[in-house]
């Protein structure tokens, strides 16, 4: 990857107005000349070494098109441009845009962007489009992209194309082209996963650190989740698969077609006969459909299903700002890894247990007004943005003291598995709680169990220890 520079204002300009002419997903027009030109100058702001600006336009008309139909022979045909180079960035690199699932998901999630968000988000595709598949750029002051917003769009096409027929092809417009095709021919995919997600979940309006951290742990919890069995383990038999914690909303009745009639007792009623009760019409829909015998009843006495509670918690506590240390045998910091780890647990416990009503709660001990783990808490924030909206993960502050009763008060209605996670975590005990306790003091963590055995993990790789710990931890708990 080549990145060149042009400190000369007047070439810099040039290179731009004969750009606007490279453009094959449709054509230049006074219409698409000033979308480029901040589309670009979003980009050139960020720092980014710039691709020719006809790409910058077909990778925004392709983005935001409203048909997401292929239109490349929409383009003009200039006579100064190579007819061959052109022919084969339609097919390679425009072909790949239109057919590429992970552009064709990120674009969609763009469509939802309003305003100068949708600017911001495209420079997100254009910056890890460009560190995935390598292709050369070139910096020049930004200063020249607003010099020719003020200028009138008609004037610049009409500049561009004089400066095509009279100056010839500038040589960089080709040199980066060329480098564009064999960049996109050897990348296999234009995006990643985690960047889709980054930009479904709006991650990409964020700042460069915040974006580095959450891309960070997207792809540790994809590696981490890569390590473990596709499917879990059995659970364990015993006293705790006995259902003693039941709530009146964890009975469902159940029961297909075939266990349906028109007669029984009031207990075997549907629930979803209740709708037809009105409060204030006597008699309403449910005393005619009674009386003509319309109820449905489940029409068997095996039929209901007990939905058992299971709440997760992991308490951080407050000297886990150690763990923002990177090691040199980990690829990530510490803390990085952990939030990894607490997002993959929670995906993976969700999948196994879909039978039952699953809860997580994330709690940050501190005392007083101190919010040590304020950056890991905003970061979670985002990464579990989805479940936090759904009530199925909640994110708290408590004092030292409060955490054991907490934990004993969750134990009364469900059942309830604690994983303290310290760089030494404390010794404490709640009544009917599991608890364990993760030692984060070095590249490789320490689980110990209620019994405060500790599992000794075998990996020779650092890395490998965090999958394992995670294994073990899932097998505890389911």
């Amino acid at each position: 990857m080549i990145t060149y520079e042009l400190r000369n204002l007047e070439e810099a300009r040039r290179f731009l107005l004969q750009g606007l002419w490279w453009q094959r997903a449709a054509a230049p027009t006074a219409a698409t000349v000033r979308p480029a030109l901040e589309w670009a100058l979003q980009a050139a702001s960020a720092g980014l070494a710039l691709p020719p600006l006809g790409f910058i336009a077909d990778l925004g008309e392709v983005a935001f098109g409203l048909d997401g139909v292929a239109r490349p022979s929409a383009g003009v045909a200039v006579a100064a441009l190579p007819i061959n180079l052109m022919r084969t960035y339609e097919d390679h690199v425009l072909g790949k845009l239109y057919a590429d699932w992970s552009f064709t998901r990120a674009a969609e999630a763009l469509r939802r962007y309003e305003g100068r968000d949708r600017a911001r988000g495209l420079a997100f595709l254009l910056s890890r489009f460009k560190e995935r598949s390598g292709f050369d750029g070139v910096h020049f002051s930004p200063g020249v992209l607003k010099g020719l917003l003020e200028a009138a769009p008609e004037d610049l096409l009409r500049q561009g194309w004089e400066s095509l027929r009279q100056d010839g092809v500038h040589q960089l417009n080709e040199r980066l082209m060329q480098s564009l095709i064999a960049a996109a021919r050897r990348t296999a995919e234009v995006l990643g996963p985690d960047d889709v997600a980054a930009v479904e979940a709006g991650d990409a309006l964020a700042d460069e650190g915040e974006q580095v951290a959450r891309r960070q742990v997207r792809q540790a919890a994809a590696a981490l989740e890569a390590a473990l069995p596709r499917y879990g383990p059995r659970p364990r038999s015993g006293p705790h698969e006995t259902p003693t914690r039941l709530l009146d909303e964890d009975a469902y009745p159940v029961g297909g077609f075939s266990s349906i009639s028109t007669r029984g007792s009031i207990e075997s009623l549907l629930h979803s006969q209740l709708a037809y009760m009105e409060t204030d019409e006597r008699p309403d829909l449910f005393d005619m459909k009674f009386l003509r015998d319309e109820l449905l009843y489940y029409s068997r006495d095996e039929n209901q299903f007990f939905r058992r509670r299971r709440t997760f918690v992991f308490v951080l506590q407050p000297d886990l700002t150690a763990t923002r240390f990177k090691d040199a045998e980990l690829p990530y910091q510490r803390g990085v890894l952990l939030l990894a780890l607490m997002t993959t647990a929670m995906g993976k416990l969700t999948e196994w247990l879909s039978a039952d009503a699953l809860a997580f709660e994330v709690l940050f001990v501190g005392d007083g007004e101190e919010r040590p783990l304020g950056p890991e808490l905003a970061l979670l924030k985002t990464l579990l943005r989805e479940p936090i909206t759904n009530r199925a993960v909640s994110l708290e502050h408590l004092a030292t003291a409060q955490v054991a009763e907490h934990c004993a008060n969750l134990a009364r209605h469900s059942q309830c598995c604690c994983l303290v996670i310290a760089v030494d975590p404390p010794e404490w005990e709640a009544r009917a709680v599991e608890v364990a306790s993760l030692r984060i003091d070095g590249p490789r963590p320490v689980l110990a169990g209620a019994d405060a055995e500790q599992f000794v993990v075998g990996a020779d790789d650092a890395f490998d220890a965090w999958a394992v710990v995670l294994e073990r931890l899932l097998r505890n708990w389911v």
